[in-house]
């Protein structure tokens, strides 16, 4: 619920905080899991508050807080954030709320306790590592935009198929190649061009990006059981982006008949920040309209106060830098802009049905909304769409065209959040950076 923690009004003695575009006002204190050169091979947890990363480890050395928020601090300290995630919603309440009173005081002192110097580390200089250890990662396809566009290139006559608003569609990803900011190597597959007899082996020709919302399990359902609708959304913990990689001509050729594989599974990036359900709860929005004619939610997926506040208005925004923009040292170039508030389903509903058959969902396993899409050629969150298959290629500044991904291509992507009486409040980036063969990037590390 809303509460003091998001009073717009406030403001943190961390300066850099109090900017009206930084992403980390003091109203979001996402989460992150971090490393710096005074210890390098100690990832711990942490909260980003403007510039400046929370070490969350000193605060408890430190005796900072109290009760339920020590707890939450000492579990949230850790090198993967899963068991804080597990704990009950109210010590995460706890701990945002002695994290906002700290951050808000006279900066010198909380609780009676001297500030120590080595609190706050700048963002600039700390490694950012995989938050979560996540053992389970499934990707949904809940953006009725997206599924009729791309379901009108390859069956112009029925681009929507008509189990689409029942049920929730998604398949288990694959987790081991989830990763934050780094590169991503162009994958080899099998393809086959329209007029040859026979597929051949070689490197991905149609690589493409999903703009994804993602979204962490926190206390998830034993084996056998189900979350019901109403009480999903607080089975959420928080969300990231997600940009689901995906090699277009080795999809159209090995998806028949069973779906989603190695045009998948060779990458998937998060952004390094879990922006929290709290932080988000002056976001929410009703669920997305469905047309008169549509289908209502079987019962099961059906809760009042979900379709009165289980949207989120979250804008969405990717954008491209090639090898040779960056070189020109030209900004990168804004190709899409949507929003979440256009997903035909909304979390709670696809929460509630990955456990609907008794699938143990646990903490830390992460789901992500599929393509996010609008009714505008703007809005729409991958370049099969933004370029129509390739048909409707994109002018980049340098003069360059893009009908897909080259080597040296560079995508950012970028959420956040605004409304009027609100702080704004955003996701920070997720970013990709396109190679031809594997270098010495890390950022795939296991944890």
């Amino acid at each position: 619920m809303i509460n003091q923690t998001h009073e717009p009004t406030l403001r943190s003695w961390v300066e850099s905080a109090n900017s009206p575009d930084t992403d980390f006002p003091i109203q979001n204190l996402p989460y992150c899991v971090f490393s710096d050169d005074n210890a390098p091979n100690e990832p711990r947890g942490g909260i980003v508050i403007g510039d400046m990363v929370l070490d969350l480890s000193v605060c408890v050395e430190h005796a900072l807080f109290n009760g339920r928020a020590s707890d939450a601090a000492f579990a949230a300290s850790a090198p993967t954030l899963n068991e804080f995630m597990g704990m009950d919603p109210e010590y995460h309440s706890a701990l945002r709320a002695e994290v906002s009173a700290l951050l808000s005081g006279d900066g010198s002192t909380h609780r009676g306790i001297k500030l120590p110097a080595s609190l706050l580390h700048p963002i600039e200089s700390v490694y950012l590592h995989r938050p979560v250890r996540i053992g389970n990662y499934t990707d949904f396809y809940a953006s009725v935009h997206h599924a009729t566009n791309v379901g009108s290139m390859f069956r112009p006559d029925n681009p929507l198929l008509p189990n689409y608003k029942y049920i929730p569609i998604g398949y288990h990803g694959r987790a081991s190649s989830i990763g934050v900011d780094g590169e991503i190597v162009r994958p080899h597959g099998q393809t086959k061009a329209p007029d040859a007899t026979v597929p051949t082996f070689g490197p991905c020709k149609q690589l493409d990006y999903e703009m994804e919302l993602g979204f962490f399990v926190g206390q998830g359902n034993q084996l056998g059981t189900t979350i019901p609708i109403a009480n999903a959304r607080e089975r959420i913990f928080g969300f990231c982006l997600v940009n689901d990689w995906s090699a277009r001509d080795i999809q159209a050729w090995e998806y028949q008949p069973l779906g989603p594989f190695l045009a998948k599974n060779f990458a998937t990036t998060i952004s390094p920040f879990i922006v929290t359900r709290e932080a988000l709860e002056p976001f929410r929005t009703t669920a997305y309209p469905r047309p008169d004619g549509d289908p209502r939610p079987l019962d099961y997926l059906f809760d009042e106060e979900d379709q009165l506040s289980g949207g989120l208005d979250i804008t969405l925004e990717v954008w491209i830098a090639s090898a040779a923009m960056r070189e020109e040292q030209l900004p990168p170039m804004r190709i899409s802009r949507g929003n979440f508030r256009d997903i035909y389903w909304t979390v709670a509903q696809m929460l509630t049905h990955h456990a609907s058959n008794g699938c143990n969902l646990r903490q830390g396993d992460l789901l992500a909304s599929g393509t996010v899409s609008g009714v505008t050629p703007e809005s729409r969150g991958c370049l099969l769409e933004r370029t129509w298959r390739g048909t409707e290629p994109l002018t980049l500044p340098t003069g360059e065209t893009r009908r897909f991904l080259e080597d040296g291509d560079e995508v950012i992507m970028r959420g956040y959040c605004e409304r009027e009486g609100v702080a704004r409040i955003g996701f920070g980036e997720c970013r990709g950076v396109i190679v031809a063969e594997a270098g010495d990037d890390e950022s795939f590390e296991d944890n």
